[in-house]
């Protein structure tokens, strides 16, 4: 088996996929790809870490996606308010 130092973050982020979105148990994918189990839990708890971070990214960006569409349909309204009045001023 090689030391987890040898193994670059691509790989690890995919055997941690494998487990984790596709579901294969962990001795499975360990056995499949020469990788101790203690490093994929290793690797899975490190890129838990990472993602965690991104699902908050994620939160986030869905409330400001949510709230630029009610600003900007306030903003239409008005629009359409200005050159209702604009119109009866005339």
């Amino acid at each position: 088996m090689m030391s987890s130092s040898k193994f670059s973050e691509e790989f690890k982020r995919d055997a941690v996929a494998q487990i984790t979105e596709r579901g294969y148990p962990v001795r499975e994918v360990s056995e499949r790809l020469g990788v101790s189990p203690y490093s994929l839990y290793a690797w899975k708890r490190k890129f838990a870490k990472a993602s965690c971070g991104e699902a908050e990214k994620d939160t986030e960006i869905r409330r400001l996606k949510k709230e630029l569409a009610r600003v900007s349909e306030e903003r239409d309204i008005l629009k359409k308010a200005t050159a209702y009045f604009a119109r009866d001023a005339k």
